[in-house]
């Protein structure tokens, strides 16, 4: 199974829409982001933290962007 088939299959389990592909790049570089400025496993909480939020993924990655600034 594909990245794309995987994220299709959840989000109709889940009952949403699949993810976009702008959408998909911002939650991979948010993650990015975490898992560097960070440890690695803070990168799937950050997205899920992103999600409980009801950020959107755009929106998350700038929040994100600005964490990382400040902790330089």
């Amino acid at each position: 199974m594909t990245r794309d088939e995987w994220l299709a299959a959840f989000a109709s389990a889940a009952g949403v829409d699949a993810t976009s592909a702008d959408d998909i790049d911002a939650l991979l570089e948010l993650a990015g982001i975490a898992a560097h400025v960070s440890e690695r496993t803070a990168a799937p909480i950050t997205c899920w933290i992103a999600a409980v939020a009801g950020l959107t993924p755009a929106d998350a990655l700038r929040i994100a962007q600005a964490v990382r600034e400040g902790a330089e």
